[in-house]
């Protein structure tokens, strides 16, 4: 089959399409003809650092969508024919191919109205997002979220599963970015460049704080933000985390959660796992209703995946951009 390689480490903006032996399916697996990947910030950082259980040339790509064409023994969820998406385990083999492999489980299938391009930009940014509100956060109508980096991919789904809970959003995005945030359902949007986000939410919310914060940005934003909660405030962070013990007070209880997503496919908990395939069923029904727009701001084709990665590298990009793959 042809894929796109990576023929050693930190290789990633250099990758050619070639040609590498397809893939068959284990027990409990199945074998799906990959028609859309997504492009991720964590596939040129994990492309740059290698991983000790891949063997070269690898291919990358986490978040794929297309039919199934093969399934496993003992796999009775999934049939031939199906239309799934699936978020990949990062230690093995990626969706930048024309087949990939994944477990039956972790799936879920594409409904009618959404097309494999939109099923293929929800996992990694989406399924993140969703976890750190709903099953980190326990998110609820009526409390306030600042969600930092909301033109970028994770951001922008928090916006938007937020604002359908009944959550008031406040955001950080530059400037040429605020019609767009806001566009997703964001109340307030904060120019990071210009305006200290501390400041500004709690002035937004007459010196209470805000009740949750999402952190996609890094360690140090993470603990500046801290400031920003309220009493009982809670903060899910994917890129590093603020200082917990120097923040535990009684005078001010705080709650922390780390959010990484992908680490569930090593973890051996099948019932973690699932969560997968449940995130991935909800949020295919809201792209149905029309409740979730998908992001996708760019479709390309698999050679131009490695400028793609490039250009998200730079943290300049909002939205999402996919790669059709057959």
């Amino acid at each position: 089959m042809k894929a796109l390689l990576l023929e050693e480490k930190a290789n990633v903006f250099e990758m050619k399409v070639g040609d590498v032996e397809k893939p068959s399916p284990k027990p409990g697996e199945i074998l799906v003809k990959i028609k859309a990947t997504a492009c991720n910030p964590v596939d040129y950082q994990t492309g740059i650092r290698g991983n000790p259980n891949w063997v070269y040339p690898h291919v990358l790509g986490l978040d794929s969508a297309g039919v199934v064409e093969e399934v496993g023994e003992k796999v009775t969820n999934i049939q031939v024919g199906d239309r799934v998406v699936y978020h990949s385990d990062l230690t093995k083999k990626g969706g930048y191919a024309e087949y990939g492999v994944t477990t039956a489980h972790t799936v879920s299938v594409i409904p009618e109205g959404v097309s494999f391009e939109e099923a293929a930009a929800l996992p990694c940014a989406g399924y993140t997002a969703y976890q750190a509100l709903f099953h980190k956060m326990r998110a609820s109508r009526g409390e306030t979220i600042f969600v930092h980096a909301g033109a970028g991919g994770v951001g922008g789904f928090a916006i938007q599963l937020a604002k359908n809970a009944g959550l008031t959003v406040l955001t950080t995005a530059s400037s040429m970015n605020h019609a767009y945030v806001k566009s997703l359902g964001a109340d307030y949007a904060i120019d990071y460049q210009k305006e200290d986000f501390v400041e500004k939410a709690l002035e937004i919310t007459n010196g209470r704080g805000v009740d949750l914060v999402l952190d996609t940005v890094g360690r140090e934003n993470a603990e500046k933000s801290l400031r920003a909660l309220a009493f009982n405030g809670q903060i899910a962070f994917i890129a590093g985390a603020p200082d917990v013990n120097d923040a535990i007070s009684f005078a001010r209880p705080l709650s922390f959660h780390q959010v990484a997503l992908g680490s569930v496919h090593q973890s051996g908990n099948i019932r973690e796992q699932r969560k997968l395939s449940e995130i991935g069923n909800h949020m295919l029904s809201l792209l149905q209703e029309g409740k979730l727009n998908p992001l996708v701001e760019k479709i390309i084709a698999m050679e131009e995946v490695p400028a793609a990665l490039a250009e998200l590298a730079t943290r300049k990009g909002k939205g999402k951009i996919v790669a059709k793959i057959s």
